[in-house]
């Protein structure tokens, strides 16, 4: 229930890596803005989870205001990070 937020830019070319595992999510600041993944399998619907955006336990800042028009059916029928099965256990233990 932790997240860390940064700016991609396009002409600094700058990219982010993100574990097989992690949740992510993404806003643009910019209209028309194109957003690519390199991804290590093919898509596996199977295994697709969701968390909703604006789940008080995260506290994610956007930094913008979320236009609720916008967001997938995917991501507006998103669950809370408490009510998501990952298929993750943590045993309380922080490396």
């Amino acid at each position: 229930a932790k997240w860390v937020g940064l700016e991609l830019d396009a002409t600094l070319g700058n990219q982010l890596y993100i574990p097989a595992g992690f949740a992510h999510g993404f806003v643009t600041m910019e209209p028309d803005t194109e957003f690519l993944y390199k991804v290590s399998a093919n898509y596996s619907p199977d295994n697709d989870r969701s968390v909703r955006y604006d789940d008080p336990a995260i506290g994610i800042d956007w930094r913008v205001e979320v236009n609720q028009d916008c967001l997938s059916a995917k991501d507006k029928g998103a669950p809370l990070l408490e009510e998501t099965d990952t298929g993750f256990v943590f045993d309380g233990a922080v490396a």
